[in-house]
């Protein structure tokens, strides 16, 4: 599967030509070469809509943000996780635009997202879209852009439900495996063909092939679970996470355990309940 080229950091990069994206300097194992913020904005229009300004202390990244956005109409948060939600408070503060999320403690003038809400801003489309699975909260958010010859363009914002590399860990405080599953379902059925804005990493041309991926991904690694159990003659309920991921992920960077440890949890609470 190709790669786009990802833009350097606090440069903003058009996308489409309703999707810029400001690459925030903040990489870690979580937030791969750091996390995106993604300006959403119709040619012509006035205002632009924003999602996720980002994590604290890179006042360089909302500046950036900032100059391209222009006035701003609304921002728009993916889930909870403090990489993209820390600078809403000084963001809010400087843009005097609203902020709304899944979770009413990420709202600042601006009521709770509502699954299937139409949103109409900056002269576009925005289709909320409940896809938990990383977190309970995540959502994603289906961009629509009708062109001056009558063609409707798509685009998909997925937070870190979909990522522009490597697979999305899925949070053990309120992840699941059979949620994050059938939302992946979910994109797939109402996002196909969409231009993938990711939370981190690179952009994708569209949604179906890397949608897919994804959940082949996880059905290969409940396989290999499956098999591990087998194997040690153990009930998903009895396992220990980190001892099937030293046996699943032995040929991955041990740096890497930690994370993985939290979606084989995840997996084997999948495998428990089924």
């Amino acid at each position: 599967m190709a790669v786009p080229l990802h833009p350097a950091y606090e440069t903003p990069r058009a996308v489409t030509p309703f999707a810029t994206v400001v690459l925030c300097r903040n990489p870690g194992v979580m937030e791969l070469e750091g996390t995106n913020t993604w300006i959403l904005r119709a040619p012509g229009a006035d205002h632009s809509v924003v999602v996720d300004p980002g994590p604290r202390k890179h006042r360089e990244h909302l500046d950036a943000v900032l100059e391209v956005a222009g006035p701003v109409a609304l921002v728009l948060i993916t889930h909870r996780h403090r990489d993209h939600t820390d600078a809403i408070g000084r963001f809010h503060k400087r843009s005097g635009a609203p902020v709304r999320a899944r979770e009413r403690t990420h709202c600042r003038d601006g009521g709770r997202l509502v699954d299937r809400e139409v949103i109409e801003a900056a002269g576009l489309r925005i289709t909320v879209l409940h896809t938990p699975g990383h977190t309970l909260d995540s959502v994603s958010f289906l961009v629509e852009h009708v062109a001056d010859d009558g063609i409707t363009h798509r685009a998909v914002v997925t937070g870190d439900t979909i990522l522009g590399s490597g697979t999305t860990v899925l949070d053990p405080k309120d992840g699941t495996l059979r949620d994050y599953l059938n939302s992946i379902n979910r994109l797939i059925v109402e996002a196909d063909g969409a231009v993938v804005l990711p939370g981190h990493g690179p952009d994708h041309p569209d949604l179906g092939p890397v949608a897919r991926y994804y959940k082949k991904h996880r059905e290969d690694r409940i396989d290999q679970i499956r098999a591990v159990l087998d194997e040690l003659d153990i009930t998903a309920a009895q396992a220990k996470p980190m001892k099937i991921v030293r046996r699943v992920y032995a040929d991955v960077d041990k740096k890497l355990w930690p994370a993985a440890r939290m979606s084989v949890k995840a997996q084997l609470e999948y495998l428990a309940d089924a």
